[in-house]
């Protein structure tokens, strides 16, 4: 296997509305091919957040371990997907403490919560990204008509609900959406209000 390391950013969060699931699409950096992950909403929610720049009442799971590690002196230097078996993905933190490099293994999709705190670089091998990954040229011809990209591109009806709100109906429905801690709907809500803006 390649042990070449390929740096990865975070693309694009896709919903696909059948299974209630999502994927997070990572694209190589300088690079056309990129890796879609399924994570769950849980995660989904936290790397949003994390993406967005939202500001929540209290602090998520992944904003404590921040917090943790910051309070120890750990910085996190990268994240690593190391593995892939049988389609699951496995990722490691690639933690610098003041004495040593430390590497902590992880479910991937919470060390990509971590490294947008972080603002941390992400890595996979060429072999992975070989084995997982697609080209610009085949998403072309083989799009996903199931999938929503979040943040960058809404369904039409979530577009249209949200652009036919005033900004006082806008502001109050983020308010409420905040509360119940729905931060994706959150970022669309937000981005409705900036396009006004």
């Amino acid at each position: 296997m390649s042990r070449r390391k390929i740096e990865l950013e975070i693309m694009a969060l896709s919903n696909a509305t059948e299974s209630h699931s999502y994927a997070v699409v990572l694209g190589e950096v300088n690079g056309t091919r990129k890796i879609p992950i399924v994570i769950g909403s849980p995660e989904a929610q936290a790397i949003a957040v994390a993406l967005e720049n939202i500001h929540t009442g209290r602090p998520l799971t992944h904003d404590l371990m921040k917090h943790l590690m910051m309070a120890f002196s750990i910085d996190l230097k990268e994240v690593l997907i190391h593995r892939l078996h049988e389609g699951i993905f496995y990722a490691k933190l690639i933690c610098q403490s003041p004495y040593e490099t430390i590497e902590i293994d992880s479910r991937t999709s919470d060390a990509l919560a971590i490294a947008v705190r972080f603002g941390a670089p992400i890595f996979t091998y060429e072999a992975i990204l070989n084995s997982a990954g697609t080209s610009n040229d085949q998403d072309e011809h083989h799009g996903d008509s199931t999938s929503e990209n979040i943040p960058n591109s809404k369904s039409k009806d979530s577009g249209n609900e949200l652009s036919a709100l005033t900004l006082l109906e806008l502001n109050t429905l983020l308010d409420e959406v905040l509360e119940r801690e729905d931060y994706i709907l959150a970022a669309r809500i937000r981005d409705e209000i900036n396009k006004r803006s």
